[in-house]
């Protein structure tokens, strides 16, 4: 196919670069924190199978453990109950896990403000300026959050017992899932929605909206400065998990050079 062709010759000569929008996962990657009564993930850890030793001379591996909604990672419908009977990773048709990346620049509003939230009329802004969002897009909202990655307590940002991070606000949340053309949305903080949106109505919206809809959710990627506001292809890859609510994933943008 030619438009294949084309791009391969395009990565080749660098015409086009990829760009990582992971965080490395490691047994220092942040993890979310529930309140007291509800059950909490775990982080990262490994335990030592072989070492190119006795217990397998050339060859090294480890048993993991892991949560599901661990570093950067992807939430399916079924993560909420909003969800529930919708796709679990395995069934996301593989279509929607490609597609254009449009994303939104607010990095100096949630560095004056933690508590930033986008709204429907700043989307409105963007698409006067760059055009309506296409379909199949993935939103990704650029906050300057992952420079806070390598910090637990400064990436959750808890201050008087309550987080503090940016996000979307609840009515955003809602137009996106039910009125926008876009089929994820991505964030560089703990989760989808903003720190305080345990408090709106309804709370977590962007979950309870977002996963209703069958659509999907991107968290902790980093990188997002390295892309336009519009042209680049997002390559979202978890997992193909069954029964899977969600997966630590790798996720790369095609980049015009």
């Amino acid at each position: 196919m030619p438009v294949l062709t084309d791009l391969a010759g395009a990565l080749e000569s660098g015409a086009v670069r990829v760009v990582d929008l992971t965080q490395p996962l490691s047994e220092r990657t942040p993890v979310l924190v529930l309140p007291e009564p509800f059950a909490n993930t775990p982080g990262l850890s490994r335990r030592e199978l072989s070492r190119y030793d006795d217990r397998g001379p050339a060859w090294a591996w480890d048993v993991l453990e892991i949560g599901e909604h661990v570093g950067t990672h992807f939430d399916a419908p079924i993560h909420w109950i909003t969800g529930r009977d919708g796709d679990d990773v395995a069934s996301v048709p593989p279509a929607r896990l490609v597609g254009p990346a449009v994303v939104i620049d607010r990095a100096a509003e949630a560095g004056e403000d933690p508590d930033y939230l986008l709204r429907v009329e700043d989307i409105r802004a963007f698409e006067a300026e760059h055009g309506p969002l296409p379909s199949g897009a993935w939103l990704l909202l650029r906050t300057g959050w992952d420079a806070r990655a390598h910090d637990q307590d400064a990436f959750l940002n808890v201050q008087d017992g309550a987080p503090h991070t940016p996000g979307f606000g609840a009515e955003c949340a809602r137009w996106l899932a039910q009125d926008s053309p876009v089929v994820g949305v991505g964030v560089e903080t703990v989760g989808t929605d903003a720190g305080a949106a345990g408090g709106f109505d309804p709370p977590f919206p962007v979950h309870h909206y977002m996963l209703g809809a069958g659509k999907y959710g991107l968290t902790q990627l980093a990188n997002l400065a390295e892309l336009p506001p519009v042209g680049a292809v997002v390559v979202v890859a978890p997992l193909r998990l069954v029964r899977g609510t969600g997966s630590p994933t790798r996720v790369l943008a095609l980049v015009d050079a």
